[in-house]
C-alpha cells in the first residue's frame, strides 16, 4: 500500500499473538492529519493491543508501522514519542508516589535546571486549565492522593503538553470512563478543538453517543480484525451495535412494572454522608437498586467505602444489616490481585463455600469461576491464566463475577462499567435486575445518566452531601445536573 498525502499513520497487515490467543489478525488502519478516528468493538476485540503497537509498547509479530511516510523498523515508545505520538491508556501510567509536576518532568526530561519543578508545574497546570477549567488539581499534589477522575485528567493533560517534541497524534483509550458528564464534555470539546487545529486523535470509547457525536471516521473491530470503516455520518447506534456483533436493547425499562413500592421490604442500609450541613440519609431496602449521582469526587465513593467498612466495624453514621461485597471502579488499585489467576480473583470472596476441610478446593474454585466466566462472558481460553492476561473490560467482568458469586446480600458498585462494552453492559444490567428480584440490594455510583435510569431511586451528591433525593419517575438529566451544580433539591 502507498501512504496518502494526508496520512499521518498507516498500519499494514499487523498481526499479534499472545500464546494461543490471536489478538490481531492482519489489521490495516490509517489515520489522517487533523482527524478524529474512533475505534469501537467489544472487550477483547483487539483495540488496545493495536494501540499498544502504535505506541511502541508492544511489538507486532508481523506487519508494517508507517509514520509520516516512513516505515519504522526499530520502533519503541521513545521513537513514537519523538514522532509526536502520545497515548492515554485505559490503565493509567502515572507514578503514584510522585507529584503532578514530577510526573510531568518524567514525561519531559528536557525540563531541567534548578527551577524545573516550577516549569513542569506551570506546563501541566496551564494545560489542565485549558482542557478542564475548574479542575482542582495542584502541581504539588501526589498522584496517589488524587481520586481516579483527577488522575485521568492529569494523564490526558500531560499527553497534550509539548516541549521539545511535537504533538501530532494522541491516542485516547476510554478517556472519559472515570469522568462525570460535565468533565467528559470538557474533554470532548477540547478534543474537537485540537483536531480543528491539525492534531489527530484516535478515540476509543464504549459510550456510543460520544463516538457518534465526536468522530470524523469510525472503524469497527471484532475478534482481532477490522470489519467496517466509514465516515461517522454513515453510522447510527443500531448499525454500530449490530456491526460489533450485538443487539441493541429497547430504550424502555422492561421490568419497571414488577418493582415493589419503596420501603415494603426490609431495610438493609441507612447511611449519612460526612458533609458540612445537610440531613438527608441514604436508605436502601432489600431488592432495591439505589443510584448515586453528581459530579465525580463529591463523596459518592467515600460513602460506599464507609458502608463497606461498617459491615465489619460498626460506626454511628452507617447501619448495615447484611453481608457486603464491593465492585471497585479503580480495579488496578482496589480490585484485582495482579499475581493471581482469573479463578483465584473470582473466588476470593467465596472462600467459605470453596473450602473442603481446612483447604480451598481447586475443583470448587474452578466450578465457580467457569460458571461466572460463561454467565458474564469473560473472554479467556483458560481461567487459570493470570488476571492481567485479560483486557481491561474483562478484568472488570471478573470483579463483577467475584461480587455476584459471593454470598453478599448487598453489592456496592463504584462506577463499575468503566471500559466495559455496550453488549456486556446490557447483559450486566439484566443480571443486576435479576439479582435484585432475588432480594439482593445494589448501591450503584455511576457517572452515566443512562445507568441511573436503571435504578429504583437516586441520590445526588454535592460537596459530600446528598442534595437531591429522586424517585425513578422523577429522574431527569436536567435535575441531576441542576442539583450537582446548585446543590439544592430541584423539586
Amino acid at each position: 500500500m502507498t501512504l496518502g498525502a494526508s496520512d499521518i499513520v498507516r498500519l499494514d497487515g499487523v498481526e499479534k499473538r499472545f500464546g494461543a490467543v490471536r489478538a490481531l489478525d492482519s489489521v490495516d488502519l490509517t489515520v489522517q492529519r487533523g482527524e478524529c478516528l474512533s475505534l469501537v468493538g467489544h472487550n477483547g476485540a483487539g483495540k488496545s493491543t493495536l494501540m499498544h503497537i502504535l505506541a511502541g509498547t508492544v511489538a507486532a509479530d508481523r506487519g508494517r508501522v508507517v509514520i509520516g511516510g516512513d516505515e519504522q523498523k526499530a520502533y519503541s515508545p521513545a521513537r513514537a514519542k519523538h514522532l509526536g505520538i502520545r497515548c492515554v491508556f485505559q490503565e493509567l501510567s502515572l507514578c503514584p508516589n510522585l507529584t503532578v509536576a514530577e510526573n510531568t518532568r518524567v514525561f519531559h526530561p528536557v525540563l531541567t535546571g534548578l527551577n524545573w519543578r516550577r516549569k513542569a508545574g506551570a506546563l501541566i497546570t496551564s494545560k489542565l486549565d485549558e482542557i478542564f477549567p475548574g479542575h482542582g488539581v495542584g502541581a504539588s499534589d501526589l498522584i496517589q492522593d488524587l481520586p481516579i477522575a483527577r488522575r485521568q485528567m492529569v494523564e490526558v493533560a500531560r499527553a497534550f503538553t509539548a516541549t521539545d517534541e511535537p504533538v501530532r497524534l494522541v491516542i485516547l483509550d476510554e478517556p472519559t470512563s472515570s469522568l462525570d458528564s460535565h468533565t467528559a464534555g470538557q474533554l470532548l470539546a477540547f478534543m474537537r478543538r485540537a483536531v480543528a487545529n491539525g492534531i489527530s486523535c484516535i478515540f476509543i470509547s464504549h459510550l456510543l453517543g460520544e463516538v457518534l457525536q465526536n468522530s470524523d471516521r469510525i472503524v469497527v473491530m471484532r475478534d482481532g480484525r477490522t470489519i467496517a470503516a466509514d465516515r461517522a455520518e454513515a453510522f447510527d447506534r443500531n448499525r454500530l451495535v449490530t456491526t460489533m456483533g450485538g443487539t441493541e436493547a429497547p430504550t424502555t425499562e422492561a421490568n419497571a412494572g414488577d418493582r415493589l413500592a419503596r420501603g415494603k421490604t426490609p431495610l438493609h442500609v441507612r447511611a449519612r454522608p460526612r458533609q458540612q450541613g445537610g440531613s438527608t440519609d441514604l436508605v436502601a431496602h432489600e431488592g432495591e437498586i439505589i443510584g448515586l449521582a453528581g459530579l465525580a469526587g463529591h463523596g459518592q465513593t467515600d460513602l460506599l467505602l464507609a458502608i463497606f467498612a461498617a459491615a465489619t466495624s460498626p460506626r454511628p453514621d452507617v447501619a448495615v444489616n447484611a453481608t457486603v461485597a464491593l465492585v471497585a471502579g479503580d480495579r488496578q488499585a482496589d480490585g484485582i490481585f495482579p499475581l493471581w489467576s482469573i479463578a483465584e480473583n473470582i473466588g476470593i470472596c467465596s472462600l467459605r463455600k470453596l473450602r473442603q476441610g481446612v483447604l480451598i478446593s481447586r475443583r470448587r474454585e474452578d466450578t465457580l469461576a467457569n460458571f461466572w466466566r460463561d454467565r458474564i462472558k469473560i473472554r479467556t481460553p483458560d481461567i487459570h491464566n493470570n488476571i492481567l492476561s485479560l483486557s481491561g473490560g474483562n478484568q472488570q467482568k471478573a470483579l463483577f463475577a467475584r461480587a455476584l458469586g459471593s454470598e453478599a446480600r448487598i453489592v456496592l458498585m463504584d462506577d463499575p462499567m468503566r471500559g466495559v462494552d455496550v453488549g456486556t453492559k446490557l447483559e450486566v444490567y439484566d443480571l443486576i435486575r435479576e439479582e435484585a428480584r432475588g432480594g439482593r440490594t445494589f448501591i450503584w455510583y455511576t457517572t452515566e445518566t443512562d445507568e441511573l435510569k436503571k435504578c429504583d431511586h437516586v441520590y445526588v451528591f454535592r460537596n459530600g452531601a446528598i442534595v437531591a433525593d429522586l424517585a425513578r419517575g422523577e429522574l431527569t438529566e436536567e435535575k441531576v445536573i441542576q442539583s450537582s451544580f446548585i446543590g439544592t433539591d430541584p423539586r
